[in-house]
């Protein structure tokens, strides 16, 4: 999943009807007596390349983004219908059948000692985020634990789970050997030391990366997970899960997708969980409605919280995030026997109730919540701009009466910043996305019931219980007077006396306090990582704490790639600032919420040279430092300098950017679509959303008019032909000279779902003509998601289609069908599974790339790895050692001979190809190989 725009610029845009033009936002500064940060002062030229709904989000902004983003990375898994339990734990005792092709192991390119720097004076082009105060990062952290000997422990949204031993830093993973990585919460036992692991990734919804259950680790500051650790059996699978809680009587609560459930914290760990309560059982597994597409999202628990004085006494917030009958407030006061819903009294509408977290003081005597709208939420925010409902206190329990202590209003005002802050909020207004980024954290202390935490997209504290807040971590710096450019040297930067401290990175997800060197520190998780600062901090005089410091150090690599491109090092390449040491080439990769990165291997450190979202990548394997970035929604920008230009002051002046917006303007695109080089020719390029786009300039490219539009895709249709209301978009494309290849979907999600694949062919007066390989009525392939199409680069008629999801034995839905992967001989009349049967046959999970090598050998992309099948074999094998199981989204191959794969949540891996001559060169001049 993706938080949406991460740029510089979109500091002024706001998640309402309207974007703020930068000539307005510096009259605003002016006016108000403010100082004008420099970079205030061209902005306005970025709004005129971009329309509404592309790079500046449109309407509903950021929080709308994320929404789709979230809604497409799952269609990619469930569509046409809803997983059963039980699907990745198959698909994971099926990939451990294979054998394994090879003596390599993969390693991590993205794993260097610097770390990622986000703010690389040295590569501040016109895209760039650098200077805005995040620094080092990493990528989303959903669950922290800590403990009061500098023991913390980071839960990466798809990476699982990482160890310090040092009060954050010098990470280790500890839990690679489980079946999913992706997580939900991670909670410290402090009544024995155990470490307890829910995966599967819980942000309000059907729409996160289901998990295998509960992992209990006895000995956590030592040892590691493994799969023979989890709590219960299978039913827990292929769910989410969002809390964890312990009770003193010896019992431990989760709040999941599926309700609420309980267990012994101490007694048999292989005995059953127990289901205590489900507001909507029928639309569980097994249920009369489990089929129903909305079965997803009838039995979200957002969050648990236990009764400091009576540990039968629990009470959770229930409920979708867009509303729904049964959301609210529901308590227990005999251990989970029988549940109420509670109508609260007080300030709280108990009839909007959304995505809500609990937090009590430690004493007892005060209850937190933070609510989300779902009102606020259909409407988009409406004219306030944010889906926040408020922060509220109650000092009788559940059923109020409860106060709000925070509005978005007041916590938009929680800083004595410029005007245009406190008139917009510090970065886009707080809660826009509060149905996605919450903690919320009572401080441990029993003296200290008002000191409270708050997180959404920016981290606010108060020490008087609401009266007054404090934006201890701001979205970034470029509001406040003491930005500059030279900000990251002193004596301008974080370590000096007249620049900007550094900041958090925005999107907040999780919070923990604990003990390093006998100092508390407050920790906190977000789409950039982890940082800390003393539990009792400092602030500045804009009420911005001064003492954040970013752990993400290099050695955890949570970073959550879309794609990876690679290039040699020519010419000036291997002179630019932080690439000028290591491996002939150069490795770039989209990332969710952290922009575009680059490394050269064996390079000290990592640098962002596009910032925002990154999506799809492409780099020209003859110069690294040519390079195509996504934004989203195809909003392309190409440099030919790697993004690094001549001057500084090109931060601040559009006239020396060395980056170009080539947005064809699609704006029907999907959220990451696709785009490619051809194989035979870097110079022509083709990019998929509502139409199939074309250009032959290569990375000379300079505008977004200079692509043609060659196909576009009919209204999506049924399988019965009637058409329908969503429209038809890429979601693989591929290009091999004449011949061009695209997946397509529309309808998308699950209800209705359906699926196409096009071939074009390039005639002599360079038009295209395109045949419906698959139409939406065919059963040549199952009906799901294609996830990557591939052209045999030695023959045009030769063709391959990988997809998503699941077969049928875990998808319930219309024309699920078998198999993954499918081949065409005869340029697509005919399609045939190639998935083979018995030990090596293709694993039942979801597949998202394929790669064709020189010899005509496969490797595939999937969300447990990589897979191979070697030229003339009928049998699949896993590639290599040491690869995280996690989700790959991309595999190119490399000048250098080396296959590199884009993990979500890993980072980017490399091994040598099995087959010894490349099919991309750097004198042939290949291009991106098809997908």
């Amino acid at each position: 999943m993706t938080s949406g725009s991460r740029r510089r610029t979109l500091v002024l845009a706001t998640a309402t009807l309207f974007v703020l033009s930068a000539t307005a936002a510096a009259a605003l500064l002016a006016g108000s007596g403010a100082a004008v940060n420099p970079g205030f002062k061209t902005l306005n030229r970025e709004f005129s390349l971009n329309s509404p709904g592309t790079e500046n989000g449109g309407a509903g902004g950021e929080s709308a983004e994320l929404l789709t983003a979230a809604s497409q990375f799952a269609q990619a898994r469930t569509a046409p219908g809803i997983v059963a339990p039980g699907a990745y734990t198959n698909a994971y005792n099926q990939l451990n059948t294979l054998p394994t092709y090879g003596n390599d192991s993969w390693s991590d390119v993205t794993k260097t000692a610097g770390g990622y720097d986000a703010d690389d004076a040295d590569y501040r082009d016109w895209y760039s985020n650098s200077s805005g105060g995040a620094g080092l990062v990493t990528g989303r952290i959903t669950g922290l634990a800590a403990d009061d000997d500098g023991h913390v422990y980071a839960a990466g949204a798809m990476g699982g789970v990482w160890r310090s031993s040092t009060g954050g830093g010098k990470w280790t993973p500890i839990a690679d050997g489980l079946p999913s990585l992706s997580s939900g919460d991670l909670q410290l036992d402090r009544a024995n030391g155990s470490l307890w692991y829910a995966t599967g990734e819980a942000n309000t919804g059907g729409t996160s990366y289901v998990g295998s259950g509960v992992y209990r680790l006895a000995s956590p500051t030592g040892a590691t997970f493994d799969p023979s650790m989890r709590v219960g059996g299978g039913e827990l699978e292929s769910t989410t899960i969002n809390a964890i809680r312990f009770a003193a009587n010896d019992k431990v609560w989760i709040a999941t997708l599926r309700g609420i459930w309980s267990h012994s914290r101490t007694g048999d760990m292989s005995a059953p969980w127990n289901q205590s309560f489900a507001p909507n059982e029928t639309y569980l597994p097994g249920g009369a409605d489990a089929n129903n597409p909305n079965a997803a999202y009838k039995n979200i628990v957002n969050d648990i919280a236990i009764d400091p004085d009576d540990p039968d006494h629990l009470i959770a917030a229930v409920g979708w995030r867009s509303g729904d009958s049964y959301n609210g407030f529901y308590e227990t006061t005999n251990g989970g026997e029988s549940w109420r819903k509670v109508d609260v009294l007080g300030g709280l509408d108990y009839t909007d109730i959304g995505n809500v977290s609990f937090a009590f003081s430690a004493n007892g005597k005060k209850l937190y919540a933070m609510n989300q709208s779902p009102r606020k939420l259909n409407n988009l925010g409406g004219a306030g701009g944010t889906l926040l409902d408020g922060v509220y206190v109650s000092s009788s329990g559940l059923g109020g009466p409860w106060n709000r202590i925070a509005s978005s209003a007041d916590l938009g005002n929680a800083s004595t910043g410029s005007a245009l802050a406190q008139q917009f909020g510090i970065g886009y207004r707080p809660g826009v996305q509060s149905w996605y980024n919450q903690f919320l954290l009572a401080d441990p202390r029993l003296n200290k019931a008002d000191h409270v935490f708050v997180g959404l997209e920016e981290v606010y504290e108060t020490k008087d219980g609401g009266n007054h807040w404090a934006t201890v971590g701001p979205y970034w710096n470029f509001y406040f007077g003491c930005w500059n450019k030279d900000v990251l040297y002193p004596p301008n930067g974080p370590s000096g006396q007249n620049g900007c401290p550094q900041s958090t990175h925005s999107d907040q997800h999780s919070a923990v306090v604990g003990t390093y060197n006998g100092v508390q520190y407050l920790y906190v998780g977000n789409d950039g990582g982890i940082y800390r600062r003393p539990l009792d901090g400092q602030v500045n005089g804009n009420n911005n704490a001064t003492d954040w410091t970013s752990l993400n150090d290099g050695t955890i690599d949570a970073l959550q790639y879309y794609a990876v491109g690679v290039g040699s090092i020519v010419g000036d390449d291997g002179k630019r600032p932080d690439i000028d040491t290591g491996d002939n080439v150069l490795v770039s990769g989209g990332l969710q919420d952290n922009g575009g990165s680059l490394v050269r291997p064996g390079a000290p450190k990592m640098v962002s040279n596009f910032g925002g979202d990154g999506g799809d990548v492409l780099v020209d394997p003859n110069d690294g430092c040519n390079i195509v970035q996504e934004y989203v929604y195809l909003a392309m920008r190409v440099t030919q300098t790697c993004a690094n230009p001549a001057s500084t002051d090109a931060f601040l002046d559009f006239a020396q950017r060395t980056t170009f917006s080539i947005n064809p303007g699609d704006v029907n695109a999907r959220f990451i679509a696709p785009f490619v080089a051809d194989g035979k020719s870097i110079k022509n390029w083709l990019a998929g959303g509502n139409s199939l786009w074309y250009q032959t300039k290569g990375f000379e490219i300079r505008s977004g008019a200079q692509w043609s539009k060659v196909y576009t895709f009919k209204n999506g249709r049924t399988a019965t032909g009637s058409v329908s209301s969503s429209l038809g978009v890429a979601t693989a494309v591929a290009l091999s000279g004449d011949t061009a290849l695209a997946g397509w979907c529309g309808t998308c999600n699950n209800l209705g779902f359906t699926r196409g694949v096009v071939l074009l062919t390039k005639q002599s007066d360079g038009t295209w003509a395109p045949k419906e390989v698959v139409t939406p009525d065919s059963t040549a392939i199952p009906n799901r998601y294609v996830g990557g199409v591939a052209i045999d680069p030695a023959d045009s008629d030769h063709l391959y289609v990988v997809l998503g999801g699941f077969s049928r034995s875990f998808t319930e839905g219309p024309g699920a069908g078998i198999g993954h992967v499918y081949e065409s001989t005869d340029r697509g009349a005919t399609w045939h599974s190639i998935d083979g049967a018995g030990a090596g046959k293709f694993p039942d999970v979801p597949s998202n790339r394929i790669l064709v090598l020189g010899d005509g050998s496969l490797v595939v992309g999937t969300d447990l790895g990589v897979v191979y099948r070697a030229a003339g074999s009928t049998s699949w094998s896993r590639l290599g050692t040491a690869l995280p199981l996690t989700v790959t989204l991309d595999l190119e191959l490399g000048p250098d001979a080396n296959i590199y794969a884009a993990t979500h949540g890993r980072g980017i891996w490399r091994i040598a190809s099995p087959v010894a001559t490349a099919t991309t060169t750097a004198t042939t001049g290949g291009g991106k190989k098809p997908r």
